[in-house]
C-alpha cells in the first residue's frame, strides 16, 4: 500500500545509477560511484554521511549544480544529465532554492536586496521583487531588518535571509547544505522549525548533514551515505531511530571523523 502511494505522489528527482569521477593526475576520485535515489513532492529527506562519503557531491547532482559522469538526472521527468550550464542555471532559478553553510549573502547589499536578487535573474519586474521580498523576510520574522547589511546582523538572522532568498522564485524544491554548521543549538532549531514548516506547506526539503540527531529529529527519509555509495536507507514510517537501529552506522561515521558541528536536540514526534 505504501509503495502504491508513493507512485502517485509526484517524482520531483530521480538519480539512475549516478556517478561523479574527478581525475587527479594519473589517479581516478570516484566521489559518487553508482547511486539511485528518487524524491517525490512534499518529501524531507536528509543525505548524512561523514566527511568525504560523498554528500556534497551529491548535493551538487541533486541540486542541479553539477552534471553525472555516467547515469542520469531526471528532473520532473526531464534528463537534465547533458544540459549546459547556461540551462542549467535557469532550471535551478525556477525549480530550486538553495541554502548554504555559510549563508552566501552578497555583503554589499542590504538583507531586502539579496532576497530580490535571485527573481532579478528571473526577469521579474523590480515592483514585485520588493513585495515579495517583503512578504517572505516578514514571514522569517526579520521584517524590521530590510534595510540591514548582511554585518549588521546575527548569523541566526542571516541563515534566515538565506532562507527567504531561497524562497524567491517560489521553488518545488528547497536544498540546504548543512544549514545548521554555523549556528548555535538554539538558533539551529529555529531554522530548523522554519524548513519543517515549509515542508509541512508542500516544498519540498533535501538537508544535506554529517548529525544524525538533526536526521532523526526532521527528516522523513534519510539516505546513508559512505565511499561515493548509498551504504542505507531508513524512513520514518517504519518507525526509525538513531538511538537503537542506526547505531553502528553512528559509530562508524564518528570513528571516520568525528562531527565538528554544534548539535541540534532530537525533538519527539
Amino acid at each position: 500500500m505504501e509503495k502504491e502511494v508513493e507512485k502517485r505522489r509526484k517524482e520531483i528527482i530521480k538519480l539512475d545509477h549516478v556517478m561523479k569521477y574527478y581525475y587527479r593526475g594519473d589517479n581516478i576520485v570516484k566521489a559518487v560511484n553508482g547511486i539511485d535515489m528518487t524524491i517525490h513532492e512534499g518529501d524531507f529527506v536528509a543525505i548524512m554521511g561523514p566527511s568525504g562519503s560523498g554528500k556534497s557531491t551529491s548535493m551538487n547532482l541533486v541540486g542541479s549544480l553539477d552534471i553525472p559522469t555516467k547515469g542520469r538526472i531526471f528532473l520532473e521527468h526531464d534528463n537534465i544529465s547533458h544540459l549546459t550550464e547556461s540551462d542549467l542555471a535557469q532550471i535551478r532559478g525556477k525549480k530550486i532554492g538553495f541554502i548554504f553553510q555559510n549563508f552566501n549573502l552578497i555583503p554589499n547589499l542590504t538583507v531586502k536586496e539579496n532576497v530580490m536578487l535571485p527573481m532579478m535573474f528571473q526577469g521579474t519586474d523590480i515592483y514585485e521583487r520588493e513585495e515579495i521580498a517583503e512578504e517572505l523576510l516578514k514571514k522569517v520574522e526579520l521584517g524590521d531588518r530590510m534595510d540591514h547589511y548582511p554585518n549588521e546582523i546575527s548569523g541566526g538572522q542571516m541563515q534566515r535571509v538565506a532562507i527567504a532568498r531561497a524562497l524567491a522564485n517560489d521553488p518545488d524544491v528547497i536544498l540546504a547544505d548543512e544549514p545548521t554548521g554555523n549556528l548555535d543549538t538554539k538558533t539551529g532549531e529555529k531554522v530548523m522549525d522554519f524548513l519543517k514548516q515549509l515542508n509541512k506547506e508542500g516544498k519540498t526539503i533535501i538537508v544535506v548533514t554529517h548529525e544524525p540527531e538533526l536526521a532523526e529529529a526532521y527528516a522523513d527519509i534519510v539516505y546513508w551515505l559512505r565511499d561515493g555509495k548509498i551504504e542505507n536507507v531508513t524512513r520514518h514510517k517504519n518507525g526509525f531511530n538513531i538511538e537503537k537501529q542506526e547505531r553502528e552506522l553512528i559509530k562508524k561515521y564518528q570513528g571516520k571523523g568525528k562531527s565538528s558541528g554544534k548539535k541540534v536536540k532530537r525533538k519527539r514526534r
